[in-house]
């Protein structure tokens, strides 16, 4: 079952953010080996999406990035996000989601 953590990001500016992952026996999942995408929506059925950059770590770190040229691309308003995974072995899980709420850009 994956994590759910809402996150707010700044039309116009730089987007980061990291979570810690643990495993069903509370210690930190080594993604070493893994590979990830994430993506927001609109809506789960839109076709439009916009790309996080993910960095997976060895100690269950997984950061979330977007540059300040793609956020300023995107309509204010609230968004739905998740964070995939895949292992060595081809196994997909989806390990964070949620909401994306993108507040308007005033400084242009």
């Amino acid at each position: 079952m994956a994590n759910k953590v809402n996150i707010v990001i700044d039309q116009g500016t730089t987007f980061n953010t990291t979570y810690i992952i643990h495993d069903n026996l509370d210690e930190p999942i080594n993604f070493t080996s893994y590979s990830a995408n994430s993506q927001m929506r609109k809506s789960y059925s839109s076709s439009n999406s916009f790309v996080f950059s993910v960095s997976l770590s060895s100690n269950g770190g997984v950061s979330l990035s977007m540059n300040a040229a793609t956020t300023s691309n995107i309509t204010a308003g609230r968004y739905v996000y998740d964070v995939e995974v895949e292992d060595a072995s081809g196994i997909r899980s989806r390990i964070v989601e949620g909401i994306v709420t993108v507040t308007p850009q005033v400084t242009r």
